[in-house]
């Protein structure tokens, strides 16, 4: 732990971004927090090893360390700061409110803030993009992408494409040459419509 307190906006930083769970630019802290993390205190955070702050462009990404997360931990049954106002006041009641919480039930504090999980429409249009690019074509076959998803349930999968495929600009379609096909695409193909379809075509913005 810091030899000195941080001050308060030290401290907001550790929480906003232990909180958002997430790599994040100033511009990013500001939307969500009210807050940049600059000068003399991003040089005080990067030296007690509590945030890491990359220059990416013109911009630098921070990124709270296990350090950081274990200070943060630790401030939960803080005293509230002197000087801090009604706005750090209010913070540090509801850290004290946590820091109950987590007593009772046993859990810690890397259990309240995870990063938000995608959903799987957004996983689908990711693993196509990926698939797409490594492939150079535009249709990406349904075996490829299942391998790219394969801890997502068969069933669940089925019902995402189907669902994704009556949205502008998304094709599921059947292979026009089934000779083509190998026992893998015909394992992997999805049926809806009467028809069993083995491609996935994701129109972009570029096209």
């Amino acid at each position: 732990m810091p030899a000195q307190p941080l001050n308060l906006k030290e401290r907001a930083v550790l929480l906003a971004l232990l909180a958002e769970a997430r790599p994040m630019t100033n511009a990013e802290l500001s939307d969500s927090a009210g807050l940049k993390l600059d000068g003399a205190s991003r040089l005080r955070l990067n030296d007690l090893k509590l945030v890491t702050s990359e220059k990416v462009g013109r911009s630098f990404v921070h990124e709270i360390t296990d350090d950081g997360a274990a200070w943060c931990t630790a401030e939960l049954n803080a005293e509230r700061p002197l000087r801090s106002g009604a706005g750090g006041g209010a913070l540090y009641a509801i850290l004290g409110g946590l820091h109950r919480y987590l007593q009772r039930t046993g859990q810690v504090l890397a259990d309240v803030f995870k990063p938000a999980e995608p959903d799987l429409e957004s996983r689908i249009r990711a693993a196509y993009a990926t698939l797409s690019a490594r492939t150079g074509s535009t249709w990406v076959g349904l075996a490829a992408l299942r391998a790219e998803l394969d801890d997502v349930d068969r069933e669940e999968l089925d019902a995402a494409l189907q669902q994704l495929s009556r949205e502008p600009g998304v094709h599921v379609q059947a292979e026009a040459n089934q000779q083509v096909l190998t026992p893998a695409d015909h394992e992997a193909a999805v049926r809806f419509g009467g028809s069993s379809r083995h491609l996935l075509k994701i129109d972009t913005h570029e096209e």
